[in-house]
């Protein structure tokens, strides 16, 4: 059994206020970990500990090698530049260099062209014409500034919505396409409402957007372009775990449960029951990670409990697990029980899962002006739930993307699918996965004859990966910004206890109010943490100086 190797204590430190310094443990080692580690080893704390449950550090970070090229199944894009944390660490490190000559022409690097035309195909093989892909989609953009109005700026929302993006498109939609005495194409075009909502509820990482709040969004989109990492998004993940040394973090260590608040009355009783449990102790090994073995730790409000019977003492605690673990472990990883007011803001806010599914040719078998298959199955013009039995959950996929450039890439279509169904894709091996999506393609692009199987595949688990459980979070109906707010604010709360302060933090893409759901959300928030515990030590050595 792996035992982690905590620093030191040290007292010359002007953080050190007492005997020692403080002893802090982070929760994960995805973008929102690292970065509370690195900015709390940047300003002086020296007993950190960083606990990642896989094998990996990373979290919701995954590139892999495919072949010639890297390719993310986890997060992708830096979404603006303009004041954007990961765009600047990205820059300053010359991780957006490797661009061709096309993409410096629009001075971003994507990893879908903007040149050429999505290709809206019908279950009969048939493609839609230019011209109804043009008017649907000026209609949908205009329904869709409409939705931004209530989401950015709280503009009363009527009671038919239900407060729902997906209730309130679908239906003002359906009104404004139905009304239309001389459109002649307007069962097509219901038909294609439902694959639209099925690209957002993609981009939202939700089921449907039938669970999406239309009102009180409080996400802010940065200004700029959208880049991708050439070499893969896990060069930041590098980056920030640069400057934390190796002995700081702990791998394949899940935690079991965080026992905050320790009071006395428990420590006094484990202590005298210490004698009995030396003697059938399963980890006796580990005595110094078991607070009842160990009394020169017994003053620290807070134990870890790790799934290999080790007990980790420490001062503060940053939990930085996704929102998907908490909605599935928080009754069980933290004694005492969570304040209602945080179970309920785990419970409002909404996580699914988005999966991506790669799929590599020898050789295009769509036309040069194509960037995009998109599926209309022309069966779906009423339906209200966009929900399918597990047998067929690959009419969830919404589309089939290009890659670009194939330089870099090769000839590779990236597929998109999200909600129960990504988990039925997650369950199938990868050649049914494989079948399935060549019959598609087959089936929608009928006259493309002998469409070739690929010649690699590479898909994304995230919603039965235990340690994850989701792709990120969105603003579910009934919840609001001041859910996140709620979920990131520390334990125990201030004014209600003499406890010590600060021993649970929480930090993570879901505790950040304006920036949920990105990746420079999750840096932010781990920063907001660190800095947190740092300004309070501060305050403390000089109130004592």
């Amino acid at each position: 059994m792996q035992s982690c190797e905590l620093s030191s204590d040290g007292t010359d430190d002007p953080l050190s206020c007492g005997p020692r310094q403080p002893r802090i443990v982070v929760i994960g080692a995805g973008l929102a970990g690292l970065a509370a580690a690195k900015t709390l080893l940047e300003n002086g704390f020296a007993d950190v500990t960083v606990l990642e449950a896989s094998d990996c550090i990373g979290g919701r970070v995954l590139s892999v090698q495919h072949g010639k090229s890297v390719l993310d199944l986890g997060a992708t894009w830096i979404h603006g530049a303009n004041g954007n944390p990961v765009y600047h660490l990205a820059q300053e490190n010359g991780l957006l260099e490797h661009t061709t000559d096309e993409e410096r022409s629009v001075t971003r690097i994507s990893l879908f062209t903007k040149k050429g035309v999505s290709h809206y195909q019908t279950n009969l093989g048939e493609r839609i014409p230019k011209h109804v892909v043009e008017e649907f989609r000026d209609l949908y953009n205009e329904v869709y500034e409409l939705t931004q109005e209530f989401f950015q700026n709280g503009k009363p929302v009527c009671a038919e919505s239900q407060n729902s993006v997906g209730v309130f498109t679908r239906d003002l939609m359906r009104k404004k396409i139905v009304t239309d005495p001389d459109d002649s194409t307007k069962k097509l075009k219901l038909c294609m409402l439902q694959q639209y909502l099925k690209v957002e509820s993609c981009e939202s990482s939700a089921g449907s957007m039938d669970e999406v709040s239309l009102s009180l969004g409080e996400w802010t989109e940065i200004p700029g372009a959208h880049f991708i990492i050439p070499e893969g998004f896990a060069k930041i993940v590098e980056l920030l775990a640069r400057d934390i040394p190796s002995r700081t973090i702990c791998l394949n260590k899940p935690v079991r449960c965080i026992h905050w608040d320790y009071s006395a009355q428990h420590r006094e009783a484990v202590a005298k029951s210490s004698n009995t449990d030396q003697e059938n102790n399963h980890n006796k090994n580990n005595h110094s990670c078991q607070p009842h073995n160990d009394p020169l730790i017994l003053g620290h409000p807070v134990y870890i409990e790790c799934e290999d019977e080790e007990w980790i003492a420490a001062d503060h605690v940053i939990v930085t697990a996704s929102l998907g673990v908490l909605k599935e472990n928080h009754e069980t990883m933290f004694s005492p029980s969570l304040p209602r007011d945080k179970v309920l803001a785990i419970e409002k806010l909404g996580i699914s899962t988005t999966d991506k599914i790669f799929l590599e040719f020898k050789e295009p078998f769509w036309s040069p002006d194509c960037n995009s298959i998109q599926f209309v199955w022309e069966d779906e013009d009423q339906l209200e739930q966009l929900s399918y039995p597990e047998e067929l959950w690959y009419k969830k996929i919404c589309s089939f993307d290009v890659l670009f450039p194939p330089e870099r890439y090769g000839y590779t279509l990236s597929g998109w699918v999200c909600g129960q169904e990504a988990l039925h894709m997650e369950h199938c091996d990868d050649e049914t996965v494989v079948e399935t999506c060549i019959e598609l393609l087959r089936r929608f692009t009928e006259g493309i004859p002998n469409i070739p199987k690929p010649c690699r595949v590479l898909r994304s688990s995230w919603g039965s990966n235990r340690f994850i459980r989701g792709s990120y979070s969105f603003t579910r109906v009934g919840s609001s910004g001041g859910d996140f707010e709620n979920l990131a604010t520390p334990l125990p709360y201030a004014n209600v206890t003499k406890s010590p302060p600060l021993q649970v933090l929480f930090a993570g893409e879901a505790t950040h109010r304006k920036y949920y759901s990105t990746s420079h959300g999750a840096l932010l928030s781990g920063q907001r943490e660190a800095t947190r515990l740092t300004e309070m030590y501060q305050d403390l050595h000089r109130a004592e100086t």
